[in-house]
């Protein structure tokens, strides 16, 4: 009886073969005549909330606006910065099932605190603050996550083919993306076995393999959802797609020699 050389990436692969959302180029069917957010149906509610979420996101607009021409954030903008996250704050309590808020709440805390927050003692140069401590950076961090968990579990249509509204898509676009972005950049800096502390969080037992490829899923999802920059990002950092590229390297060189190049 002979054993199984299988590894876990080849296991991967397998189970990549079978998923369709693993392929960034599977369409989404967007029909506009659905309600703007699924949760929140009642347009009048639904305009009320957006006003509110529109405020907010004009005043950080207004403050990246200043912070355009310096080299480093001023502590006055990074309190500006931490005052429009807590008036999301008080959006999210009112309107906890509001994908939107959550998905802009999420992109606050990256400006913030930068992608690479779930590594401690790894500041981000491009973080507003690059001085925070690890327990605010855990839970920036985790705030973060859970933020586009919850957005993306609040919109994603039951069905792969199922329709979504422009507004919905949008969203899903930009929350598969930017959780894409935290994973790609925490791939980048951890060594091969190396864990990152997340309390409960399912990243908590993740390696880097693990983190490479929640990265292309979620960049393929963006790029289904209609991001193209997020679909030419899974393809570049699928491991898959580079394990099976070393695998036809070492056949062609068994088969031609190691003078062949590729």
């Amino acid at each position: 009886m002979t054993t199984s050389s299988l590894s876990r990436r080849d296991f991967n692969v397998l189970e990549k073969i079978r998923d369709p959302e693993s392929d960034p180029t599977t369409g989404v069917i967007i029909d506009p005549n659905l309600p703007k957010d699924p949760i929140i149906t009642d347009a009048s509610t639904y305009e009320k909330v957006v006003q509110k979420e529109r405020d907010i996101v004009l005043s950080i607009q207004q403050l990246e606006m200043q912070l355009a021409g310096l080299k480093q954030a001023t502590l006055e903008l990074v309190e500006e910065y931490r005052k429009c996250i807590s008036s999301l704050d008080q959006l999210i309590s009112e309107h906890p099932r509001y994908a939107s808020a959550r998905n802009n709440r999420a992109q606050a805390l990256r400006r913030l605190y930068g992608d690479m927050m779930l590594l401690p003692g790894r500041p981000d140069p491009r973080a507003l603050v690059r001085d925070a401590g690890s327990t605010e950076r855990f839970e920036a961090a985790k705030t973060a996550l859970a933020d586009l968990d919850e957005a993306i579990r609040l919109l994603t249509p039951r069905s792969l083919f199922a329709s979504v509204s422009p507004q919905a898509g949008k969203t899903l676009s930009l929350a598969h993306t930017q959780r894409a972005a935290i994973y790609h950049m925490t791939s980048k800096s951890l060594q091969s076995e190396e864990k990152v502390d997340m309390g409960n969080g399912k990243e908590s037992n993740w390696a880097r393999i693990d983190f490479e490829e929640a990265a292309s899923r979620d960049f393929a999802s963006g790029g289904r959802y209609g991001n193209e920059i997020a679909k030419g990002l899974a393809v570049s950092t699928n491991p898959t797609a580079k394990l099976c590229g070393q695998i036809v390297r070492e056949a062609m060189k068994k088969e031609y020699g190691p003078a062949f190049e590729m």
